[in-house]
């Protein structure tokens, strides 16, 4: 047993993955990252998830439930910032894990954020789609039932659009990160205007007896959730935090960043500054436009309350602009997770194909298996099972990262680079980040911890099965 703990327990050398990462073009600063994190986490959810959130669990108060989740999300940012400091590796926690507690935990915190990757495109992809069918259908198109949604959704089987936008960023991104960066910065300063437009236009049809309970009393939904008061507020915070998940697809690319000690602290945190002002204010404006019982079910919530207060043609244009925008967080998502798969890939975890860089010295064979997965996954899945489940990968390697800041000091300025970032109160907050983390995890539904447990059960599968006897970590310690 002793043996199979320190089998487990064997850690990277930090300058084997500066060498094996050296390959990647360092081309990233902090314009493109503030561009890639506001693009990931001002994605599909700001113009889904506030309607969505007020209907089912919290009423006017989705405005609490954003601000909780994004100081939660704040306090987890604080790590990242400091581990990439430490280590601009590709693969983001899944490295830094690997390098801080050993392999096995470096499995797990990158199966989560894998799970993470694969399924967060499929959740942007599926509210692409459903903004796109609900700008083209008062012009007088729309796809088949069948083929308008996720299986088990309104009676549809395959989300023809979720998956042809997978496919079209695929391409984009195997022709380069630069090229991709360009796209990116364009187009989320069209985003982030679309949702300027929202808010000037929807404080002009505000009722303040929209407002009023702002936080609702509280009683039981017919699924057995709870709808008002506090448990409701923090219902929603589970659901919600997976709009704020972006910045660790800025930390997955910290290989390809130009001076990492400086620009991935000041992009993860500028980022989800940036997303915290804009979330919060479409949120306040949405449910004082309309009663918040009027956007259940509504996976398109700023559409249509523009088109209910007489403004159709501002309705097109901010829906317009937000589809296009939508693709910035793609771009994002799937630019970290094939970075991710990338360095399972390196490493000997996953097949080793993965871990190929092509002539270009792109990873571009994982881009195509992070593709494929996440094709099947957003053309099948509804939207809303999607954004638990986003949530629940996610958080666990949050937690692995907050507990790794007291491993990670230990060694800074000796085999570990000093960062010029260092999380603040340690070590206190590490430990407040972790437990606030931990909270939301429990707050997610039963479906999704399920799930989350399958996949776990899967991962540790392949890591017994395939993993353990192919790491080029142990191969390196027994030659």
């Amino acid at each position: 047993m002793k043996n199979l703990f320190e089998r487990l327990s064997l850690k990277e050398d930090p300058s084997v993955y500066e060498d094996k990462d050296s390959h990647l073009k360092r081309t990233l600063g902090v314009k493109e990252f503030l561009a890639l994190g506001v693009g990931t986490i001002v994605s599909a959810s700001i113009f889904t998830l506030p309607g969505v959130v007020a209907a089912k669990y919290a009423g006017p108060a989705v405005t609490i439930s954003f601000l909780l989740a994004a100081l939660v999300a704040g306090l987890v940012a604080f790590a990242y910032a400091e581990m990439s400091a430490a280590m601009p590796f590709a693969g983001s926690a899944y490295s830094w894990i690997n390098v801080i507690f050993g392999e096995f935990w470096g499995w797990i915190a990158g199966w989560a954020l894998l799970a993470e990757y694969f399924i967060a495109v499929a959740f942007v992809a599926s509210g692409l789609s459903s903004n796109l069918q609900g700008l083209l259908s008062p012009m007088g198109f729309s796809l088949p039932t069948q083929l308008q949604a996720g299986l088990g959704s309104n009676g549809g089987l395959f989300d023809f659009f979720a998956c042809s936008v997978i496919l079209l960023i695929a391409i984009l991104l195997s022709r380069g990160v630069k090229e991709a960066a360009r796209v990116q910065n364009i187009l989320v300063v069209l985003k982030v205007l679309a949702i300027i437009i929202f808010i000037a236009v929807g404080i002009t049809a505000l009722h303040p007896k929209n407002y009023t309970p702002f936080v609702p009393a509280q009683k039981a939904n017919s699924d057995g959730t709870i709808f008002g008061g506090w448990i409701g507020i923090y219902e929603g915070v589970s659901t919600i935090f997976l709009s704020y998940i972006g910045f660790d697809s800025i930390a997955a690319n910290s290989a390809e960043a130009k001076n990492p000690q400086k620009t991935m602290p000041r992009g993860i945190m500028g980022s989800l500054l940036i997303a915290v002002v804009l979330f919060v204010g479409v949120g306040l404006v949405l449910v004082g436009m309309f009663p918040y019982s009027a956007y259940a079910n509504n996976a398109e919530p700023v559409g249509w309350a523009l088109r209910q207060a007489g403004h159709p043609i501002v309705a097109i244009i901010v829906q317009t602009i937000a589809v296009v925008g939508m693709f910035t967080a793609l771009i994002g998502m799937m630019l970290a997770g094939s970075r991710l798969v990338y360095s399972f890939g390196r490493d000997g975890m996953l097949p080793k194909w993965l871990g190929h860089l092509n002539k270009n010295k792109l990873p571009n064979h994982a881009l195509v298996f992070l593709t494929v997965v996440s094709v099947i996954l957003g053309a099948l899945l509804p939207f809303s099972f999607l954004a638990q489940m986003v949530s629940a990968g996610t958080l666990i390697a949050f937690m692995f990262v907050t507990l790794g800041i007291y491993k990670l000091r230990k060694r800074e300025g000796k085999d570990i680079k000093e960062p010029s970032f260092k999380m603040p109160f340690y070590p206190v907050l590490p430990a407040i980040a972790f437990l606030a983390s931990l909270g939301v995890f429990l707050g997610l539904d039963t479906a999704a911890k399920l799930t989350a447990t399958a996949w776990f059960i899967i991962g540790l599968v392949i890591y017994f099965s395939y993993g353990i006897k192919h790491s080029t970590l142990a191969n390196s310690k027994d030659n």
